[in-house]
């Protein structure tokens, strides 16, 4: 009997908290069933109207994938092309779920709804793999959609092998497929929450339980109480303040707020804020004290990082949108978080176009833009084999380690650390389209 253990409600400061809605998206090759997954999980957790549900009737049958898959586009090409977003909840907690797309085209679709997830299901469709064989070859955009889960820090990562109603040995299948998932993961250096059997079009063990649940000797818990006991993932509030400018409200005149000088709107990336904390702008240098700090209703109240935030400062100072105010040592000595102008990073390259040294793009970190060259390309990672090659150029969908020369300072951390602070977007300066996502070493 093949067994999977349900994964431990807790992290390294307690209990999962199950309040906060988890993020997570579906993700794998294409036609694995991502679509139809959602659909089932929004169903038979009666998420859905019967109005909609009569909506997505095709050729006499309800057609789960039609929850998610809205564009035109894709409903003429029964394939997902955009990051769908739904919400459904349980009487354990609530979900924002996504649906991003498998073809390697729309990798950058799947980065984008990665980089916020607190988990992910990577689906795996059983008839695409030759499961008779013990050492199986998992399909290039499942090993590389998971690598990209690890790059991101996605914290929990759910293996579900999909379509195993339709194999002759289901058992075999899954005894074979698991073991493939679980050594490339060993070998990728992906933790793994859970491996689970599912087929999402019949419904076996994705919300219900059932005597078809044990079709495949598996007699662990459904994909979906495996999902209600994920944590969320935890803020940076222990790292020094970092808070990123987004909007400046000039003068507000507002009596309970401001005293007539600017509020500087934004989330805090890291760290927290109260009145009285000395802080430094970058990249001018100036320094001032906070005055005062407003929550997300205007209300005066510290608040930490992953929150929105006004801040009033003591004095005026030039302070702008893209500027970051960070936390100062109280002999006014920079903290642990300074500038810099040179940069190593991962990066997952998104553009159609090959990324060759030399090549100057726009660099996004925060709400702040600045010119960054292309110095070095260290390696490429192969997917299959997991080796880091010597490289001078990157293809579209490639992964790979470069060095940036950036034409003013950025205040970053490693992505290890911070999510926030250790993520940058390459964006190409003539056609604006996105080109890399890149994660600070």
């Amino acid at each position: 009997m093949i067994t999977t253990p349900t994964p431990t409600p807790t992290v390294a400061n307690g209990p999962v908290d199950t309040r906060s809605a988890l993020r997570l998206i579906t993700c794998g090759s294409v036609d694995d069933g991502k679509s139809t997954l959602i659909g089932r999980l929004l169903v038979d957790s009666k998420a859905v109207l019967q109005d909609h549900l009569a909506g997505v009737q095709r050729h006499g049958q309800t057609d789960l994938a039609l929850l998610t898959d809205g564009l035109s586009a894709e409903r003429e090409q029964g394939i997902t092309i955009d990051v769908a977003y739904r919400y459904f909840s349980t009487e354990a907690r609530k979900f924002i779920i996504g649906d991003a797309p498998g073809h390697e085209q729309y990798t950058r679709n799947m980065v984008t709804a990665a980089s916020s997830a607190d988990a992910a299901v990577v689906l795996v469709d059983a008839t695409k793999l030759a499961w008779t064989d013990a050492g199986l070859a998992l399909l290039p955009q499942t090993r590389r959609h998971s690598l990209l889960l690890k790059l991101l820090r996605v914290p929990s990562v759910v293996f579900a092998v999909n379509k195993l109603d339709a194999v002759e040995d289901s058992t075999k299948a899954f005894l074979h497929i698991e073991n493939a998932l679980r050594t490339f993961a060993e070998q990728a250096g992906i933790p793994v929450t859970a491996v689970v059997p599912v087929s999402a079009l019949k419904g076996w063990n994705v919300v219900d339980t059932s005597e078809e649940a044990h079709w495949c000797g598996y007699s662990g818990p459904t994909l979906l109480k495996i999902l209600e006991s994920l944590p969320v993932t935890p803020a940076d509030s222990t790292l020094p303040f970092a808070f990123a400018v987004q909007w400046v409200e000039k003068f507000s005149s507002s009596a309970d707020t401001s005293q007539g000088r600017r509020v500087f709107w934004g989330r805090v990336a890291t760290g927290g804020v109260q009145p009285g904390q000395p802080v430094r702008i970058m990249p001018n240098g100036q320094t001032a004290v906070v005055a005062q700090v407003l929550n997300h209703v205007r209300h005066p109240q510290a608040v930490l990082a992953g929150h929105s935030a006004g801040i009033v400062l003591d004095r005026e100072v030039d302070v702008s949108r893209g500027d970051w105010l960070l936390a100062v040592e109280e002999n006014d000595a920079p903290a642990t978080l300074t500038g810099s102008r040179e940069i190593r990073a991962t990066i997952a390259w998104l553009d159609d176009e090959t990324l060759a040294p030399g090549r100057v793009y726009w660099a996004l970190h925060g709400h702040r833009w600045v010119k960054a060259k292309v110095k070095r390309i260290v390696h490429r990672l192969d997917i299959h084999t997991l080796a880091e090659e010597d490289a001078t150029q990157l293809e579209p969908n490639a992964i790979g380690h470069i060095e940036l020369s950036l034409q003013e300072p950025l205040v970053t951390l490693p992505f290890a650390r911070s999510r926030t602070l250790g993520s940058l977007v390459l964006v190409d300066t003539a056609s604006h389209r996105t080109s890399g996502a890149l994660l600070v070493h």
